[in-house]
Formats: C-alpha cells, sequence, structure tokens
C-alpha cells in the first residue's frame, strides 16, 4: 500500500489524495478530487497504512488517539481518523505542500495576484506590519504567507509555529516550532497557544502563525499588541466580509468579548487578503484592511 500512495503523491500536480477505508482513494491535479481507478485496499489495509504515516511523524493512531495530524515526510501532512469516530472505515485525508519556497513575484506571474497587489503586501511586510491571509481549504493560503513574510528584512528573525510544519519560507533565519500530542498516558501535549507563549521568550522580530483556528488567537493578538508585529497568520472564512464574524468566534473561545475583539484586531493586523479557487487557478479576489464600526463591532473595508 505504501509504495503505490508514495507513486500517487510524486505525481505532478498532485495537492490533495484522500482514501475513506476500503471505500477507494481519490486524487485532485487541481481540477477536485476524482477517483483513482487503479486503487484497491481493505480496511485492514487502509488502516495500516494509516499508522504507519502517523508513526513517520512521531505520533500515534490509537483507539485512545483516533484523530491525528502529523507532518509525515518533507511536505507532506496527514490526517487520519478510525472508526468509530469514522462511520466510513479509516479516514485519510492527505496534503501536498509545495516544497518550492516562492516568491511574491513568482506567485504573481503564476496569476496569484496582480502586480499592484504584490507591491501592496510587500509594503506592508517589509515596514513591519501584519498580514491576515483568509480563504477556503486550498485557495493557497499558506502558499501566499510563506512568501509574504519572506520580503521581512534579512536581519529580522522569523519564528513560525504551526500545528503542523508545512510553511516554506525563502528567508535567511526561520526558526519553527509544532505542536505536540498528548503521550498514551494523555500527558505531555503542547498546544498552539503554549507555542505562542514559548515563541516570545525566542527574541522573535516576526511571530508568524500557520493558522488561527482556537483560543490561541487571543495569545496572539496580545503578542501582536505589545510590540511583536510584522508577521502573519491565516484564517478560513467564506468572504473578506466574513472575516470579521470569523475572528468573533474564535475570540470568543479565547474569553474575548467582540468589543475587545474588535479594538485588538485593528491594531494587530495591517491588511486582510482574501483567495479563491477556481478551474482558472488560485487568485486574490480582495484585500481590506479591518475597522470598528458604527456599533463598536469588528468590521472588514475593501482597500
Amino acid at each position: 500500500m505504501m509504495s503505490v500512495l508514495e507513486q500517487v503523491l510524486r505525481r505532478p500536480g498532485v495537492s490533495d489524495v484522500v482514501i475513506n477505508g476500503a471505500l477507494g482513494m481519490w486524487v485532485d491535479v487541481g481540477a477536485g478530487l476524482f477517483p483513482e481507478a487503479d486503487w484497491a485496499a481493505t480496511e485492514s489495509d487502509v488502516r495500516a497504512l494509516a499508522r504507519e504515516l502517523v508513526a513517520r511523524g512521531g505520533r500515534h493512531l490509537d483507539e485512545a488517539h483516533p484523530c491525528v495530524d502529523v507532518r509525515a515526510g518533507s511536505g507532506i501532512r496527514v490526517h487520519a481518523v478510525l472508526p468509530p469516530v469514522s462511520a466510513s472505515g479509516t479516514l485519510l485525508s492527505i496534503r501536498v505542500a509545495g516544497l518550492q519556497r516562492r516568491s511574491l513575484e513568482d506567485l504573481a506571474a503564476a496569476g496569484m495576484m496582480t502586480d499592484d497587489q504584490r507591491a501592496h503586501l510587500e509594503r506592508v511586510v517589509v515596514r513591519g506590519g501584519t498580514v491576515l491571509i483568509s480563504g477556503a481549504a486550498g485557495t493557497g493560503k499558506t502558499t501566499l504567507l510563506g512568501a509574504a513574510v519572506a520580503v521581512a528584512p534579512i536581519e529580522h528573525r522569523l519564528v513560525v509555529l504551526e500545528d503542523v510544519a508545512e510553511l516554506a519560507i525563502a528567508h535567511p533565519h526561520v526558526v519553527a516550532l509544532e505542536t505536540r500530542q498528548a503521550n498514551i498516558e494523555g500527558a505531555g501535549a503542547v498546544g498552539m497557544s503554549d507555542l505562542v507563549r514559548q515563541a516570545l521568550r525566542m527574541r522573535p522580530d516576526r511571530l508568524v502563525l500557520g493558522e488561527c483556528r482556537g483560543a490561541e488567537l487571543g495569545e496572539f493578538l496580545a503578542a501582536l499588541n505589545t510590540g511583536h508585529g510584522g508577521g502573519g497568520t491565516t484564517l478560513h472564512a467564506n468572504s473578506l466580509a466574513d472575516v470579521p464574524r470569523r475572528l468573533e468566534a474564535l475570540g470568543l473561545l479565547a474569553g474575548l468579548a467582540p468589543a475587545v475583539l474588535a479594538r485588538q484586531a485593528v491594531t494587530a493586523f495591517d491588511a486582510v487578503v482574501f483567495l479563491e479557487r477556481s478551474p482558472a487557478g488560485r487568485k486574490i479576489t480582495g484585500i481590506g484592511r479591518l475597522a470598528i464600526g458604527t456599533e463598536g463591532l469588528l468590521e472588514c473595508a475593501t482597500r
């Protein structure tokens, strides 16, 4: 099973592979997920494959830990789910990250942004601003974040925090921290909020959070409002206008009332970028700036 999977992952253009137990494999080469006709596996085969992939990343998948996210190789991110959490057999969702460190110029040349948008993002980061890159899954948020923060001055130290390391940043001084799963006794977990606190003791010039998805937003905003700006993060959202509501929802997880969240967010983020994916490719469809509305709530005005 492993050798066949590796052959699929090495195909040019493959970005995602999903395996739904014994039901089959689907592969995305840029136009959506399509079934892989040459793949056949039993549920026990897929479970064994899942455990091997997770073990390669130094984590464990079992009845006590039925859902695991792990880096299983250079540029390979694996999410695995075991029954009974999954009602469809063992599920594998594999993301193939681009190993090449892309620059803003590269992405502009590929059609992701206009020259004006590229120049604006570069000005924001070079001047010490923080970028918030939003969009749906698979729109290129991580790729764009890596390219954007890479234009930071070479004398700056970038501290990168991720659940599973994916960011590729063409900068001479980058160090990365990764969350850790609890051991089989349930101890030793290191979460994203923990990483933010540790990063502040590491003399960071720029803090880069791979993705805001939970209560760590509170720690991250506190850091950005106390002299640690100039980096960036990503956020899942359906539109540029939806970003404030997503931030409010995450802020509540961190114990931040919407009005408090609004005051912190407008000073923390200097540009909000929205990406979309279409058959023509991944593209920036909007750049905005957070503001406080008339009722004291967060809004996003288009640039």
